[in-house]
């Protein structure tokens, strides 16, 4: 429990304490000084700018971290800590930087001894199904001065903690500290550079630049298993290439992970085309690794894929579907709201076992080994040759596949072509992705046939909507209770399906075939 504050009120080195004309908001970052238990606190109107000192508030915080047994949040550098004593919300959530940077996430109380929902979702895929226990508790008592300029405006804060911890997990261990912190309020300069002298001269140090409770762990911190890739070099190995874009994928797809879990939208889609990605990259290049490293690692990712694709099948079907809606007569579009119902159940169906998926230990491992082989590549022979030589074989090995797949489709028709054609497809998604592993390293030939690449799928990706539209509605026709009107509209969309299929096609057979093979420069 906290003390009443001996003056105005605030939140505990978050929000400011407010008299006179102190701005509400986040206080700016602090750097942490060190100090002895007996130091005398600083001379702070020496501090430069500073003309006032308001009275110290004093507080009594209880802070305890969470984390799994196995410090699976210290590991990958994320925060759970509930803090009770203090102004503002009870729990917070560290996340490392990614492509926005660092970011802290908050949540009420909640039942006791339960971490909110709403940051579970987050951390599902960092415990990765370990349960989520009290590691460290730390009780601090902290002096919060506020810090004023000649007009009186608040320019921040001087921090004084001592600090008694308590670590439960792994094991016990007990420490203490005390420190001196100056905080920026919002919109103020940085009074840090101004005040590190002063500090200094009092007696403080810098802190080591960790988190509080990496300190209360001790010895017990783990090593941090943080990517760092290695950046692909034209002569350099030709491995380096393929760890750096497994990186940016296996990153890709934690990050979504969170979105996928609250149905945001388009999450589902993103985190599918991550994991096609992955497994497209090791297909092509895994003998840079040897394939008996890569071929476990390819099949979950395929189980993984199609658990995401029939949720995602689903909601491009059901857009698609349902926006033809407008090309109705009247009375075809009244048997529309039966067949959306339809399309809702196979939906939510589909998202439902990517939920199961997501949650299933099969899941968390395929994780861990995706980490492993990142962190942990180990290069066949393959894969130390230089990387422009030994790359520009295997896309043209992937091009080739690719140029098969569409003389194969040319010679058929009928049914045999639709299924040709969705081969094309999947050989010109996986060229597409070769290409996107090398590009860095390669000229306008290689990027050309990417693109090549690309009009292919897009074309096809849009006839192989088609076709699955297709097969559901012919399956929703069958319905021995499909209302009338929803037998007309089905009738008819099948027939629009028809149309554009022809038109999906047409437009496949008028692409040229540029882009060339990749071992010609340009």
């Amino acid at each position: 429990m906290a003390t009443a504050p001996t003056s105005a009120s605030g939140s505990p080195g978050d929000v400011s304490p407010a008299p006179r004309s102190a701005p509400a908001g986040r206080a700016g970052p602090a750097v942490r000084y060190g100090v002895w238990p007996a130091t005398p606190a600083p001379p702070l109107r020496d501090l430069p700018g500073v003309h006032a000192l308001g009275e110290g508030v004093r507080w009594h915080l209880e802070s305890v971290y969470w984390d799994t047994a196995t410090l699976a949040l210290a590991a990958r550098r994320a925060t759970l800590c509930r803090r009770r004593g203090g102004a503002g919300p009870e729990w917070w959530l560290d996340l490392p930087g990614g492509v926005d940077g660092p970011q802290r996430l908050l949540a009420g109380p909640g039942r006791a001894g339960v971490v909110p929902g709403v940051l579970m979702d987050r951390l599902l895929v960092l415990t990765r199904g370990e349960p989520l226990v009290p590691v460290a508790r730390l009780a601090r008592r902290r002096t919060t001065v506020p810090l004023f300029g000649p007009s009186g405006e608040h320019l921040g804060d001087f921090v004084d903690d001592s600090v008694e911890s308590e670590a439960a997990a792994p094991a016990a261990s007990r420490t203490s500290w005390r420190e001196w912190s100056i905080r920026s309020a919002p919109g103020a300069p940085d009074l840090g550079p101004a005040a590190d002298a002063v500090l200094r001269d009092a007696g403080a140090t810098r802190a080591a630049d960790q988190p509080e409770v990496a300190r209360a762990l001790g010895p017990s911190w783990p090593a941090a298993r943080v990517a760092r890739p290695p950046k692909g070099r034209r002569r350099g190995p030709a491995f380096e290439v393929l760890a750096g874009y497994l990186s940016a994928q296996v990153g890709d797809l934690v990050a979504v992970d969170p979105e996928v879990r609250r149905g945001e939208p388009d999450a589902v889609h993103r985190m599918r085309s991550a994991t096609r990605r992955l497994r497209s990259a090791l297909s092509t290049y895994g003998p840079f690794l040897g394939e008996a490293d890569t071929a476990a690692i390819r099949g979950e990712l395929k189980w993984l894929a199609e658990a995401l694709g029939r949720a995602r099948d689903a909601e491009v079907t059901r857009a698609r579907i349902l926006g033809h809606g407008e090309l109705l007569a009247e009375d075809e579009r009244r048997g529309l709201g039966w067949i959306g119902r339809e399309l809702d159940a196979a939906h939510d169906a589909g998202y439902r076992s990517v939920l199961d998926a997501l949650s299933s230990a099969r899941y968390f491992r395929l994780l861990g080994d995706l980490e492993d082989l990142r962190d942990h590549p180990a290069p066949s022979r393959e894969g130390l040759r230089p990387a422009r030589k030994a790359t520009v074989r295997l896309v043209d090995r992937a091009a080739r596949r690719l140029e098969r797949s569409r003389e194969a489709a040319d010679s058929l028709s009928g049914p045999g072509r639709e299924a040709a054609l969705h081969r094309v497809r999947k050989d010109a998604k996986r060229l597409r992705h070769a290409v996107e592993a090398v590009v860095g390293i390669h000229g306008a030939r290689v990027r050309d046939l990417g693109q090549s690449a690309q009009r292919v799928q897009a074309v096809l990706g849009d006839h192989q909507d088609g076709v699955v539209a297709r097969d559901v509605l012919t399956r929703l026709a069958r319905d021995p209770g499909l209302p009338p009107s929803a037998s007309r509209a089905c009738h008819r969309l099948l027939e629009l399906e028809v149309g554009l299929s022809r038109e999906s096609d047409s437009a496949y057979r008028g692409l040229s075939r540029d882009g060339g093979r990749p071992g010609t420069r340009r």
